[in-house]
């Protein structure tokens, strides 16, 4: 079943969620199919479970091999399945923080520069209960960021230090800013 987006300006995108008590649960089983599903069918790269309504701390991404920009990562063979990351925790490794442009499903046609740490380790459970996770960077990191700032009630917005950065997906096509200018904000 696929499932409704929940936009900015909604309260479950503003609230902490809960941990996922029981992942073996069937109710929770079910729900991640359907959000699994949900995901597939929208073409992003993540999505969090409070972005469908959801409060529990959960996401799914899926890096497409074309995607992964750090060097210290194995480029897989194809795209990788869906991961669904449960529960998870997110430690920043160092200090050094990097621009990228973000987007998000329930702000849709706008999209901002964020200041993100450049590398992260997270980790968390799968489906199975299996434990996921590692010390990843680049792209990689900035999704599982943008991801775990939804399970805590964060919106992208709250964390862009030049709005001279955000606007319509369109109009930051047609008239781009050179990436040098803005990076000072970070």
């Amino acid at each position: 079943m696929i499932l409704e987006i929940a936009r900015m300006g909604h309260p479950v995108l503003e609230a902490r969620a809960k941990e996922v008590e029981d992942v073996s649960a069937p109710h929770i089983q079910q729900f991640i199919a359907d959000f699994v599903e949900t995901f597939q069918s929208l073409g992003g790269v993540g999505l969090a479970a409070p972005q469908v309504h959801v409060p529990l701390r959960l996401f799914v991404m899926q890096l497409p091999a074309g995607r992964r920009d750090d060097a210290d990562e194995p480029a897989p063979s194809g795209d990788p399945a869906p991961l669904v990351v449960i529960n998870p925790s997110l430690d920043p490794l160092g200090d050094e923080r990097v621009l990228r442009l973000e987007g998000c499903l329930s702000i849709p046609g706008l999209r901002a520069l964020v200041p993100r740490w450049r590398r992260i380790r997270y980790a968390g459970v799968d489906t199975d209960n299996a434990p996921v996770g590692g010390d990843v960077g680049g792209f990689h990191a900035n999704v599982v960021q943008h991801e775990y700032d939804h399970l805590d009630g964060i919106l992208y917005p709250m964390r862009v230090t030049d709005f001279g950065s955000f606007g319509f997906e369109e109009e930051l096509a047609r008239f781009p800013r050179p990436l040098d200018t803005l990076e000072s904000a970070a």
